[in-house]
């Protein structure tokens, strides 16, 4: 089955854009296009799009209330790719705070978009640039530290924590610490679990905020 995909942009162009590059690939489905926030509730429960790649600054409502909409109101929710003009945007630090699943840049080549869709399909984050990670470091609070502490990893699962939040996949992961895939992705359940988060980015966002890791 392929990966299916709306488009939120209230941008023709950079819709046309992305439909061509994604179109391209056997595996990805472009199944509706929206201009704006507001609607995309009803074209996910409508189309049911695994991935929704959505602008993060639009007219009516922006890519942040409306990855919170679509988090707090449909069930089995899509997985969503912020798509951004400027990396280090607060905008897209607080839409990933929000719940989307990762980012992409507006400039992206097209090899980077295909990757981007492939990867967040498969719900494995993207790997956060410094300057967003810089973003998270500097929202350091005490509830980010609280929920670290209270998860009480073990070391293996702090050492994945660390790999996830360079961005590493399940994959590069194994071969980071020399084990197999299935163990990674118990780890990283492991993980998700003692941290109340609802995915990867989630997990890594709590990271960066509780000092855990350094953007550096």
């Amino acid at each position: 089955m392929p990966v299916t995909v709306l488009l939120v942009d209230d941008e023709p162009l950079v819709r046309a854009g992305l439909r061509a590059v994604l179109e391209a690939q056997p595996d990805i489905e472009v199944v509706g296009e929206a201009a704006d926030g507001a609607s995309v509730i009803p074209l996910v429960r409508q189309l049911r799009p695994d991935v929704v790649a959505m602008d993060v600054r639009m007219p009516l409502l922006d890519g942040i209330e409306a990855t919170r909409a679509v988090l707090r109101s449909v069930d089995s929710p899509p997985k969503i790719l912020v798509v951004t003009t400027f990396e280090n945007d607060e905008y897209v630090y607080q839409a990933l705070r929000a719940g989307a699943d990762g980012f992409l840049l507006k400039r992206a080549r097209p090899s980077e978009i295909v990757h981007a869709v492939r990867l967040v399909a498969e719900g494995e984050t993207l790997l956060f640039p410094a300057a967003v990670r810089a973003l998270a470091a500097e929202y350091g609070n005490r509830q980010a530290r609280a929920a670290l502490r209270k998860a009480a990893l073990t070391d293996r699962e702090e050492a994945v924590l660390r790999l996830m939040a360079r961005g590493l996949t399940n994959v590069e992961i194994a071969g980071e610490l020399i084990v197999g895939t299935e163990t990674v992705k118990s780890h990283v359940s492991a993980i998700l679990g003692k941290l109340g988060a609802r995915d990867r980015t989630q997990a890594v966002i709590t990271a960066y905020e509780s000092g855990f890791v350094s953007p550096a």
